[in-house]
């Protein structure tokens, strides 16, 4: 939608034709932000970049042209009041993620971009000054094409790679694909008890069998019947993805440390159990935790062999030693991370070397452009990836139409 809208804003003559398998326009962006639409962020261009996890320097341009300022302001003007919330997060006054998919509606009518949905193109084929697109049967002939098909991630709205294979018939690389921003799936039983329990101020890290730390984040945490979700373990996704889908089923382990924000909690603990003596063990482990962590830290402990009934006065060295031990390393076996049906954003996609970072064209391909999630960059959560379309977008229409002003 903004490829078109740039293309347009910048060669208003120019015939745009924007063409969407889906019924109708902005499916994804229905469940961005949990519906709620988490446009872009609205931190200062350095602090935007750090947020960045692959090629960030390729889309410096990119930002530049349509920087996360811009974007706002075209919204707003467009008829989508916007708010911030926590982390700079930025939302429509609505709560809805259609808003911003109305403002983007209103502003293709406004200039008068031909939209056409419920149509798939099939195939492309290169022509002498141009490409022959077969549209659901139809062959309709353009100068300029713009690939923004999107990644892998969520098939069920539109994003079914589509463009990888456009790219790869025009023997324009496309990196290895994983999927981000994604749940990890355990292998420890007692997750099933665990099941829609929310944690908040913990740290959790991923490592390896000997202990090496490969991701460290602090956060809120959930737990689902056979996985955890939630900020922490979006972000360590994000980062980790491809390393753990090419090891073995079992390499890392998700180490939770449930005290992770409180300082002090150890020797909180010990003194308690000197002052409280003649209280059980297990009393005092339960006024530190959720009921229904309880039970399962309780099961742990006891098969460490510590005896939970016994007075806290009695208790040995030791056992307070595996009692904080399982405090701060509450521990899961990763078997994978969640599939693309789930992730909420692909990593890879068009190798950025086969682009030019100042117009998103092909570099081997003179007149095919491409934008969003089908290029191999991502960030972390937080409006970044949005951000990312919307910027790239907008260049390859803006390259596009000043590309056909000067052949014309």
């Amino acid at each position: 939608m903004m490829a078109a809208i740039s293309a347009k804003q910048h060669k208003k003559n120019a015939e745009v034709l924007l063409i969407e398998k889906n019924e109708k326009l902005g499916k994804k962006l229905f469940i961005t932000g949990k519906g709620r639409g988490n446009l872009t962020n609205s931190c200062e261009e350095e602090q935007f970049f750090s947020h960045f996890l692959r090629n960030p320097r390729f889309i410096y341009p990119a930002f530049r042209a349509l920087s996360n300022r811009d974007l706002m302001d075209f919204m707003e003007k467009n008829g989508c009041p916007l708010k911030e919330e926590r982390g700079g997060r930025i939302f429509p006054v609505s709560d809805k993620a259609y808003s911003l998919t109305d403002a983007l509606k209103f502003a293709l009518k406004k200039l008068g971009v031909k939209v056409e949905c419920d149509r798939t193109l099939k195939t492309v084929k290169r022509k002498e000054d141009g490409f022959l697109c077969n549209i659901g049967g139809e062959e309709v002939f353009t100068k300029k094409l713009i690939l923004a098909t999107g990644g892998l991630s969520y098939p069920s709205t539109g994003s079914t790679g589509d463009g990888y294979r456009f790219a790869k018939e025009f023997s324009i690389p496309v990196t290895k694909l994983y999927p981000s921003l994604v749940k990890m799936e355990v292998l420890e039983e007692d997750i099933f008890s665990l099941s829609g329990l929310k944690l908040k101020h913990i740290t959790a890290t991923v490592e390896d069998e000997k202990g090496k730390v490969y991701g460290k984040k602090t956060g809120e945490l959930y737990f689902q019947k056979d996985s955890v979700l939630g900020p922490t373990v979006l972000s360590l996704s994000a980062e980790l993805s491809p390393m753990i889908h090419e090891s073995p089923m079992g390499a890392f382990v998700l180490v939770i440390d449930l005290k992770g924000e409180m300082e002090d909690f150890d020797r909180t603990f010990l003194s308690e159990c000197e002052k409280r003596g003649k209280e059980s063990l297990k009393d005092l482990i339960q006024e530190k935790l959720p009921k229904q962590l309880f039970l399962s830290f309780c099961k742990r402990l006891e098969k460490e062999g510590v005896a939970l009934g016994k007075r806290a006065s009695e208790s040995k060295k030791e056992e307070r030693k595996k009692i904080l031990k399982l405090f701060h390393h509450f521990r899961f076996t990763i078997a994978a991370t969640g599939s693309f049906k789930e992730a909420i954003v692909t990593i890879g996609g068009i190798d950025v070397k086969a682009l030019s970072k100042k117009t998103m064209e092909a570099k081997s391909v003179a007149g095919l452009y491409f934008a969003g999630e089908i290029i191999d960059a991502d960030a972390y959560t937080g409006g970044y990836n949005m951000q990312i379309a919307f910027s790239t977008g907008y260049l390859a229409g803006k390259s596009a139409a000043e590309a056909l002003a000067i052949l014309q």
